[in-house]
């Protein structure tokens, strides 16, 4: 009899816990939810990361709060993400290099990519720009890589992250021309030392490229992307220049602690991507040089995957480690 009584209880507990999650999930979101930005309020990321926060609180009828947590190429705010509970509270505003190329370059991470997370959707990608001063004696790719070749000690490229370094190694994987990295905090910072001459070459997002195109003070000579961008029509892609193994588009998506429930993860996946096709964001996006995307959970699960692999195989060529 007391066997039987503790069963009942037993199946009673594991009843009431199931309904109470199953409550939980239907009753998402009804408390504020916060986004995870690893990067310094006005970067690129963190632009896109308070926009959808704030379609999506509108949507959602709860606060969406951005939160910078900076630090350690991204570690740090990955990490927070990785531990939090797998409730639909917590979120990561996640760019390449989180997800894909620390994994490939660093042998010790507080995280792992992917299994400590599940995919929510992609937001956007968007071109990088081979930028160089405006006075520099070339005109194209070809010119820059043969006047690098002539001038090694100052052939060099201003960097503001892991993803520019690892792009700088596929080009030179792809040409043997080498670049000496200069690491800088930021991509203004990178923009300034292109125009000042401190830098040969810079890889520039087309925000913050445009005003010294207009200004005079620098030149694109292609887009890393493999289409060329409707904001600068006229420069040609990496692909077109001949040197097409050096193609790279960085990405940006949301990602949430693994384990999170398929039926959050469906609601944030549905209500994200109505914020995307949204025509202000789309307008948004547009302004900012970003490219809309469409997509999913799995299939910003199958990119993640995909990009790993690729920036795996690029550190094992290059040999870089950075721990």
């Amino acid at each position: 009899m007391l066997r039987t009584t503790a069963r009942t209880t037993l199946a009673f507990l594991a009843l009431t816990a199931t309904t109470t999650i199953a409550s939980a999930q239907s009753d998402y979101p009804n408390k504020p939810i916060r986004i995870i930005v690893g990067l310094a309020a006005g970067a690129i990321n963190d632009v896109q990361a308070r926009v959808v926060a704030a379609k999506l609180a509108e949507r959602v009828k709860q606060p969406v709060v951005v939160e910078n947590r900076t630090g350690a190429g991204g570690n740090i705010a990955a990490e927070f993400v990785a531990r939090a509970a797998p409730d639909g509270y917590t979120l990561l505003m996640t760019p390449t290099a989180t997800m894909a190329i620390n994994p490939a370059v660093y042998t010790k991470l507080p995280y792992k990519s992917p299994d400590d997370f599940v995919a929510i959707t992609q937001l956007s990608t968007y071109p990088l720009f081979l930028a160089v001063q405006q006075d520099l004696p070339v005109k194209n790719v070809k010119e820059l890589l043969a006047h690098a070749k002539a001038n090694p000690t100052k052939a060099n490229l201003a960097s503001p992250a892991t993803f520019f370094d690892m792009v700088t190694a596929l080009l030179t994987l792809d040409t043997g021309v080498k670049f000496e990295v200069i690491r800088f905090k930021s991509t203004p910072e990178t923009m300034t030392a292109l125009i000042t001459g401190q830098a040969m070459i810079a890889f520039q997002e087309y925000r913050s490229l445009a005003p010294q195109l207009k200004a005079g003070k620098a030149k694109a000579l292609a887009t890393l992307s493999t289409t060329r961008s409707a904001d600068l029509p006229d420069v040609p892609t990496i692909v077109e220049a001949g040197y097409g193994h050096a193609a790279a588009q960085p990405f940006s998506g949301i990602v949430a602690p693994a384990k999170t429930p398929p039926a959050i993860v469906k609601k944030l996946e549905t209500e994200i991507n109505a914020v995307l096709n949204s025509p202000d964001v789309k307008e948004r996006w547009k302004s900012l040089g970003l490219f809309s995307v469409e997509s999913s959970s799995e299939a910003f699960g199958k990119l993640i995957v995909s990009e790993i692999k690729r920036w795996k195989d690029v550190a094992t060529k290059a040999n870089i480690k950075l721990d």
